[in-house]
């Protein structure tokens, strides 16, 4: 059995009391965390490996909980456009992904957002084109080669244009294909034992390309087999507008209607809640992904992170797709959730703790692991990340947590997922980054054609 400790490191816990140690170790055996305290090794570990962290933080691994793995093969088009109109240019783009180009956008992603401390991943896979192959189970395969703990969704869109939704007619499917799909996903991928690496859940795309039969299904079947709920909701005023048209109301009063408001739901975005909204959100314990660059690359608002919390609304962090992110970096996203708040909010809207907590424990309580990662305690997985920081960027700032989320991006001395090495100085060790970009740039070329 594997067992090293870091020594000598700063150490943010993120336990219940929040211990941080100036100068600490971090004990792993095999795929678990043995032990974390202040001072020098004790000497129960004198066998063990130990690793000179001096000069670097240990923070729990990040949990980025909304992605599109797919964009990455197209970033950098509709740069300057709303939701509504990135959709309209790319859904005609997206219609022609299949599994090849889909693992070739996923291992790049992945392995990007590793390089930025995230250990765990979702992914919003909703576009299923024929004859396209096993799409989501490209982006499984993916995660299993990089390494990372996945927890894919089985995303679907059956409002075409034609019956008054956004997407186009041939990038939608049938219920009855959807839902037969999802329970195939299901039985050929989801792993619900405890540490388990790939876990599904359930994500139909949004209330502009779903009709209501699909999300209520949805549902049903996903809580027959005990799995989450995500969906993406108030994200712009254009869906508002939608809402209000089409069904009469706001968009999280039509999603408590069809009986998604539940602590085994996250949504995405919510930048456009109410009061009531949030009231309603913190009431059934329903989770938010919070994605603040992506909002502002689509122009789409700035959500209410504080007054979420301070409702009690569970939310954690997403990096959302390339194509709206292009920086796809999960550490990026703490740092622009507390700009973004304190823009709207003032300098105590957010600490730099408690966004660094929305990308650890947040993001472990929305994937419905707290029990098993968010933290470093002893018994939780060995999911952690290693950041140096005695370097020319942060060397001088006086709080090593600051120095993390408002300084310059740091090197990712390590990181280590189930007790694996997945990156270490920096640079990802499980696939050929080389032979990953390679890959990825024929894929984003695919779809220029």
């Amino acid at each position: 059995m594997t067992m090293f400790v870091l020594a000598g490191c700063y150490v943010v816990t993120m336990n219940g009391e929040r211990a941080e140690y100036a100068s600490g170790y971090v004990a792993v055996r095999g795929n678990q965390i043995a032990a974390v305290g202040p001072g020098p090794v004790p000497g129960e570990f004198d066998h063990a490996q130990v690793i000179d962290a001096s000069g670097c933080l240990v923070t729990p691994g990040l949990v980025n909980t909304h992605h599109h793995l797919y964009q990455w093969a197209t970033r950098g088009r509709a740069v300057d456009s709303t939701l509504f109109q990135w959709l309209t240019e790319l859904y005609p783009v997206w219609a022609r992904i299949d599994a090849a180009v889909v693992a070739d956008a996923a291992t790049a992603a992945l392995a990007w957002l590793a390089r930025t401390g995230c250990t765990t991943s979702t992914d919003h896979h909703y576009v299923f084109p024929r004859g396209g192959g096993d799409v989501l189970g490209a982006t499984i395969g993916a995660a299993r080669a990089v390494g990372v703990r996945f927890h894919p969704t089985r995303g679907s869109m059956d409002l075409g244009a034609s019956a008054g939704g956004l997407p186009p007619d041939d990038v939608v499917e049938d219920i009855d294909a959807i839902l037969a799909g999802t329970e195939h996903a299901i039985a050929a991928f989801h792993d619900p034992a405890p540490g388990s690496m790939v876990r599904l859940g359930v994500a139909p795309c949004s209330p502009f390309s779903v009709t209501g039969e699909l999300m209520a299904a949805s549902a049903a079947l996903a809580r027959k087999h005990g799995l989450r709920l995500h969906t993406h909701l108030a994200e712009t005023t254009d869906e508002d507008d939608f809402c209000a048209e089409r069904f009469g109301c706001r968009p999280a009063e039509y999603l408590d209607s069809l009986g998604w408001l539940a602590d085994d739901v996250w949504l995405a975005h919510g930048v456009h809640l109410d009061d009531a909204a949030i009231g309603r959100l913190a009431a059934t314990g329903t989770g938010v992904a919070h994605c603040p660059s992506s909002n502002a690359r689509l122009g789409a608002g700035i959500a209410r992170t504080s007054a979420l919390l301070a409702a009690g609304v569970p939310v954690g962090l997403g990096v959302d797709g390339a194509a709206s992110n292009e920086e796809a970096s999960l550490i990026g996203e703490v740092r622009q959730a507390v700009l973004m708040a304190r823009a709207a909010g003032g300098p105590r809207a957010l600490t730099v703790r408690q966004s660094l907590e929305l990308a650890t424990l947040g993001g472990a309580a929305l994937v419905g692991r707290s029990d098993e990662i968010g933290s470093l305690e002893p018994g939780k997985l060995a999911d952690l990340a290693v950041w140096r920081l005695n370097e020319l960027a942060s060397a001088d700032i006086a709080d090593p947590v600051a120095a993390l989320v408002l300084g310059p991006r740091p090197p990712l001395d390590l990181l280590v997922v189930n007790g694996e090495v997945v990156v270490e100085r920096d640079q990802v060790v499980t696939v050929d980054e080389r032979a990953a970009t390679a890959a990825a740039v024929r894929a984003a070329a695919a779809l220029r054609g």
